[in-house]
């Protein structure tokens, strides 16, 4: 498991471990479908870790997962390099 950064909240390594198991683009609404949180809120953290470089934004309303981000779940890069994003 990689180190959690103290801005973040439980919800954001969720939406992480879907991009990671579901290469794909999705929006909000379907990653909270399958993750079982609210898709407000899930919108509001993909827009976070999206400023953070953690997912990339592809489309309106569409993310992925970054090599950033790909590198944070591989245990790869150090949590200090990731600040907190403007909100």
């Amino acid at each position: 498991m990689v180190e959690r950064v103290s801005w973040m909240a439980p919800v954001d390594y969720e939406i992480m471990l879907f991009f990671e198991d579901h290469p794909i683009q999705a929006t909000p609404k379907v990653i909270a479908a399958n993750i079982d949180y609210d898709r407000q809120y899930v919108g509001k953290r993909c827009s976070a870790l999206a400023n953070a470089g953690l997912l990339k934004t592809v489309g309106t309303g569409l993310y992925t997962l970054s090599e950033i981000g790909s590198s944070y779940l591989e245990g790869e890069l150090e949590t200090g390099t990731l600040e907190e994003p403007d909100s």
